[in-house]
């Protein structure tokens, strides 16, 4: 039941975040930031039972809760917690927090709508966390793009409407694609075993052929790569987080692309190890053109928001590296590249939305020499900057080294190109500093600095990034087993007796659990 807590805390609280607004103009807030907080503290709670690690259903589940729901169709309310769903469901109840805060001043109209939809969105994406029955996970797949839809087009910017329906096309369309390979599996084991079946543990031991496994790891990429996003399904990323609000575009960023990771790292990869080998050199390429062309094109760019928005394209692309990497090494940087760039974004984002609302524009050239103007903002954009650029003592330098590092073995020549990405955000990012803060202004600006809970809130923001780039260790062990799980597939599915050269994938998993923190 106290899985169920998780989902339904959020998802009861939203109707009551909209009536709040009746109450009292911030009602809907608190009522927002009060059921973030408690589904937090919960989430901590349940993680604590480390102790008590469950085995079943091919799982690791620290806590896990097996309800019948339609026998006939083999699906069933089962949902299991586990390392990887607790560091995500931590980072999704946080990331929240953020963007509700982001949202303090710039949502003044149809607040409790407002908070009534990101609490909505945020239960299904805590669902998707959960849930090991992929009838049940495609249900929350779903419910969560409902209301960010929404989000989108109600309180979005000029182009809004564009924007979300392009936003809607490209995600509806990756999640009819998938829905086709569930039910396609659902109706192998019925083959099989004369019953269908949509639950985890009895499609991870699903015989398929060849040809077969291709075609439906082919299908769940696509609705995850969209989801990620990656080239070339990526973009409708840039138009929707340019014109999503602030607080939206914090969630997108921070927690719904992270969907998309999740989904390659729970379903995709375990559930077709046998053609994985023969798709992780196309997945890999795919990652390494995502890392250049989105490094690339925020070079180009002269809305803050805009390059950003690219910038996350080519940091998912260390994303889609790792995970195809077969080594615990670069699935264990995969998970750290997650939680700091979901909190990376979510401050830069936040900053991007204070300049917007103080000066009414994002265009670098019309701004310039601000750092004597706002300073609490201009220090903190700095930081946040680097931390993208991938400096070493802060997390996202941890992820992105790791995965470099546990992939090399596999693929150097890729991970050479994807070294440049490094050496590209640094342009970027600094750039960014330069037009923005340091430029000589065309005209006199002047303006409030950050509010004193906007300035905590990002300080917190970069605490968080120092303490896991020093001491990664926490989210390190807590997604271990998971990630030690995943390659034992890869390994089981390579032939022993090939030379190392014909069976990279194996011998070099052995070496990088070795090193691994």
């Amino acid at each position: 039941m106290a899985l169920w807590l998780l989902i339904l805390i959020p998802i009861l609280a939203a109707p009551f975040a909209w009536m709040g607004e009746q109450w009292s103009r911030y009602a809907p807030r608190w009522i927002a930031l009060g059921a973030l907080a408690v589904d937090f503290l919960l989430a901590l709670l349940l993680g604590g039972h480390s102790d008590r690690v469950q085995i079943s259903g091919h799982g690791v589940w620290l806590v896990e809760s097996h309800l019948s729901w339609i026998p006939r169709w083999g699906i069933s309310l089962h949902l299991g917690l586990d390392g990887l769903s607790l560091v995500l469901i931590l980072l999704t109840a946080f990331v929240g927090v953020v963007a509700i805060i982001a949202s303090w001043t710039e949502i003044q109209s149809r607040v409790g709508l407002f908070h009534c939809n990101v609490l909505l969105a945020l239960g299904g994406v805590i669902g998707v966390f959960l849930a090991i029955d992929l009838f049940l996970f495609f249900f929350f797949w779903e419910l969560m793009l409902i209301p960010m839809y929404l989000l989108i087009v109600i309180w979005g910017h000029a182009q809004r409407r564009h924007a979300s329906f392009k936003f809607f096309l490209f995600t509806q369309a990756g999640s009819l694609v998938l829905l086709v390979a569930i039910v396609a599996l659902a109706l192998l084991h019925q083959q099989v075993t004369g019953r269908p079946s949509f639950d985890y543990g009895d499609l991870m031991g699903l015989p398929l052929t060849t040809d077969m496994a291709r075609w439906l790891m082919l299908a769940f990429l696509i609705g995850f790569l969209v989801k990620l996003p990656a080239v070339p399904v990526h973009t409708w990323l840039p138009d929707t987080y340019t014109e999503a609000p602030t607080g939206a575009t914090i969630i997108l960023a921070g927690i719904l692309a992270k969907t998309g990771a999740y989904g390659l790292l729970r379903f995709t990869i375990p559930l077709f190890p046998e053609v994985m080998t023969e798709f992780a050199p196309i997945a890999m390429g795919l990652g390494v053109v995502g890392i250049l062309y989105g490094a690339l094109l925020a070079c180009a760019q002269t809305d803050i928001k805009r390059l950003v928005a690219y910038s996350s394209i080519s940091h998912m692309g260390f994303i889609l590296l790792g995970a195809f990497a077969g080594t615990e090494l670069a699935l264990q940087g995969v998970v750290m590249q997650m939680v700091a760039h979901g909190l990376s974004t979510g401050g830069l984002f936040l900053l991007a939305g204070a300049l917007e609302e103080r000066y009414q524009t994002r265009e670098m050239g019309q701004l310039g020499g601000l750092w004597g103007v706002t300073p609490r903002l201009a220090t903190m954009a700095l930081f946040f900057a680097c931390a993208s650029l991938g400096l070493p003592g802060l997390a996202n330098f941890i992820g992105e080294f790791l995965v470099l590092f546990g992939a090399y073995a596999t693929q150097p020549l890729m991970i050479i190109l994807a070294s440049l990405g490094m050496v590209m955000a640094a342009i970027y990012s600094l750039g960014m500093m330069q037009r923005t803060f340091f430029a000589r202004q065309r005209d006199a600006l002047t303006a409030p600095d950050l509010s004193n809970l906007a300035f905590g809130t990002v300080l917190f923001i970069a605490a968080l990034q120092v303490w896991l780039g020093l001491y990664p260790k926490m989210v390190l062990t807590t997604t271990r087993p998971v990630m030690k799980q995943l390659v034992q597939p890869a390994v089981a599915s390579t032939n022993p007796t090939h030379l190392p050269s014909q069976s990279l994938l194996s011998s070099h998993i052995v070496t990088s659990q070795g090193m691994t923190p």
